[in-house]
């Protein structure tokens, strides 16, 4: 008769740094495991026959393989077992949601802590950095070009995945450094720029050509890249850059950030190493982000590593419906953060020279469900007040940048400027032209963008192939 294994009913706890010192520096918050917690970790899975874990996947990560072989030491080939599905596991290991991804089908997460899924795909994917990466197979040239537009994680995931098919790929990036949101949008306590850039080089050993400074709509439009640049297909993966505003009174005064330039200052321009860097930033001492998401939690959190003495977070719904990671959340209550929840700013006050002294907010209360299947939030009238503030960061979401979808001939676009792509396949409205992530379904996850890039190079390798016969 078998032997019963063990059930420990949760996960290893992560290492990090004290609240107290990391407030103090941009370094990595979470320190992640050593060998022996890894394996320890990798121990908890009980290799369910079924995998629920892996529907919970969108690059289709065969997470018992990958766990088994950790559990038994063969660290080489548990990175490699991901990286036949993922192309950013150090990255993704940081930032991807698994509670709400594969973490949420664990068996052992139905009456107990789910496996630490991601904690061990960052664990793999650090010893491989930490030792030099491991060659990777890549079929023989097929004589195709794509071009693959953005740099960000649905760029990056299709352009991989396509040089491994034996296609020649180009990425073309707007800014002077790859990355997309990656590099500009998260900040380097969650997630090391050194470690974004570690990635994009493993790439670049796959044959992929990254060129960077190149704005699509402007140096060459996707047309031109087709009909005089010789590509024989193309991806859109310009990701959702354009930051929403609230449209309030004094929302244009001096002192007031989308959280779209606040972080790119922050983290793609290092304005925490001003005048070491060129780029400043002006913090004041008291800084309200409006939105209860994942950037909203980068702007505080970082606002207070900024030297801000107090960083509000003011959210028109109750704790409950934050949209952010609960990990985020609890980080930020760790470093000091404040909440404001069931507030929502109406007016921004101004002094005379214009800088912001004040933001005036309305009281709310949860009314019945919405579209979104959270209580909508109802303004209870005369509940008035004004908070006392110098910054205000909003962080209330982003749209597409509408430069590319614009100057592309023959593209359908959605009402918000998006562009219309069939989610099974990626491919557009235009032949031969493909396109993924935030520029098609607006500002989603990391995961979800890669998930996209997958689909569409599995797409585009069938396109081309097609073309040839």
């Amino acid at each position: 008769m078998a032997e019963k294994k063990e059930i420990i009913p949760k996960k290893h706890p992560m290492p990090a740094q004290e609240p107290v010192e990391r407030i103090r520096n941009f370094n990595e918050v979470a320190l992640g495991y050593d060998e022996e917690t890894a394996v320890a970790e990798a121990k908890r899975c009980l290799q369910c026959k079924k995998e629920p874990c892996r529907q919970g996947c969108p690059v289709e990560v065969d997470i018992p393989a990958f766990i088994k072989l950790v559990a038994e030491r063969d660290f080489a080939g548990a990175i490699k077992k991901i990286k036949e599905k993922n192309a950013l596991p150090a990255v993704c290991g940081r930032v991807c949601p698994q509670e709400n991804q594969c973490e949420k089908y664990c068996t052992l997460g139905k009456k107990h802590e789910p496996v630490g899924i991601g904690r061990l795909e960052r664990f793999c994917a650090d010893w491989e950095l930490a030792r030099g990466v491991l060659p990777q197979e890549v079929a023989p040239p097929t004589g195709f070009k794509v071009a693959v537009v953005g740099s960000g994680p649905a760029g990056l995931t299709c352009a991989a995945d396509l040089a491994k098919l034996g296609h020649k790929v180009t990425v073309f990036e707007a800014l002077h450094v790859a990355g997309g949101v990656l590099m500009y949008g998260i900040p380097e306590f969650r997630l090391p720029k050194r470690v974004v850039q570690a990635e994009i080089e493993n790439l670049k050993k796959l044959g992929v050509e990254i060129v960077t400074n190149a704005v699509v709509g402007k140096f060459a439009t996707v047309d031109e890249l087709m009909e005089e640049e010789g590509f024989d297909a193309v991806f859109i993966g310009t990701g959702a850059g354009l930051p929403y505003f609230m449209n309030i009174p004094g929302e244009n005064s001096c002192g007031v950030y989308s959280a779209n330039e606040f972080l790119t200052r922050t983290n793609l321009m290092k304005a925490y190493l001003f005048p070491e860097w060129d780029t400043p930033i002006k913090v004041g001492r008291k800084v309200a982000v409006i939105g209860g998401g994942n950037v909203a939690m980068d702007a505080a959190r970082t606002a207070l590593r900024l030297g801000a003495e107090e960083s509000w977070i003011v959210y028109r719904r109750s704790e409950k419906e934050l949209p952010a990671r609960h990990e985020e959340v609890e980080h930020a209550k760790e470093e000091g953060i404040k909440f404001a929840f069931l507030t929502n700013p109406v007016r921004i006050l101004a002094d005379e020279n214009g800088w912001v002294k004040g933001m005036e907010c309305l009281r709310y209360e949860l009314g019945e469900p919405d579209e979104s299947g959270r209580r909508r939030p109802v303004p209870i009238p005369g509940s008035e007040f004004v908070m006392d503030v110098d910054t205000v960061v909003v962080a209330i979401g982003q749209a597409p940048n509408p430069l590319v979808p614009r100057t592309t001939r023959g593209l359908e676009l959605g009402r918000k400027g998006n562009i219309v792509a069939d989610p099974q396949t990626g491919a557009t409205s235009k032949p031969g032209v493909f396109a993924g992530g935030d520029v098609v379904t607006g500002a989603a996850t990391v995961i979800l963008a890669m998930g996209a890039g997958r689909i569409a190079a599995r797409s585009i390798h069938d396109y081309l192939l097609h073309k040839r016969a």
